[in-house]
Parts: structure tokens; C-alpha cells; sequence
């Protein structure tokens, strides 16, 4: 399967984004799917993430309250709305797909990543 994030940009701080991934060849309906994020010089950073069904979700602590994930499984999308956005949050964000249905915050559990999409969050 192969993976499109999009809708990154540059914002100021306190406003928001909405994060796409998009699938192409095959299905991600049963694969749960999660965001990371990597800002420069530093190692890349579980987000959030989100199981088949879209029942289950898990946030880091950094971005817990501000930042929703969902999916959309007739479309074959998921997303990651991003408010209240301040400057620490700056990265390229990427969306993976795991091998299981189940939510893993572990990088290492997701064999399928997008190219990244970059987010720039101005003071």
C-alpha cells in the first residue's frame, strides 16, 4: 500500500491544520494507522494513532486535547486535526500504516509510511 500525507503548511501559532493520508493500492481499512512527526536534529516522535474500526485511539501527552485523529474507512482516509498549534509542534509529519488492526504507539510496529508532509508553526 502505498501512502499520501498532505495538508501541512505554515501557520501561526494558535491555529490549526487538518493532516490527510491518503491509501492507494490497496485498502488500509484493517490496518490501524498512525501519525509521527520528526523535527530537525531530532528523533521521530509517536503522535497519535488510530485501530481498523476507528474505535480506539491514542494521543501522546504532548498533543493530547489538541490534536483528534479519525478515519474513514469508505474513503480510505485518515486524518489528524491539529489545533492550538504552537511553535514545539514543527515537523515533518508522517502517516504509517502497522501491520496489525490493533493501535501501537511503537514506530517499529508500522511497515507501511508516507512521504511526509511538513508543518511550520510561527511564534
Amino acid at each position: 500500500v502505498q501512502l499520501q500525507a498532505s495538508g501541512g503548511g505554515l501557520v501561526q501559532a494558535g491555529g490549526s491544520l487538518r493532516l490527510s493520508c491518503a491509501a492507494s493500492g490497496r485498502t488500509f481499512s484493517n490496518n490501524a494507522v498512525g501519525w509521527f512527526r520528526q523535527a530537525p536534529g531530532k528523533e521521530r516522535e509517536f503522535i497519535a494513532c488510530i485501530n481498523w474500526s476507528g474505535g480506539s485511539t491514542y494521543y501522546a501527552d504532548s498533543v493530547k486535547g489538541r490534536f483528534t485523529i479519525n478515519r474513514d474507512r469508505a474513503k480510505n482516509t485518515v486524518s489528524l486535526q491539529m489545533n492550538s498549534l504552537k511553535p514545539e509542534d514543527t515537523a515533518v509529519y508522517y502517516c504509517a500504516a502497522a501491520r496489525s488492526a490493533y493501535a501501537n504507539t511503537k514506530g517499529d510496529e508500522y511497515n507501511y509510511w508516507g512521504q511526509g508532509t511538513q508543518v511550520t508553526v510561527s511564534s
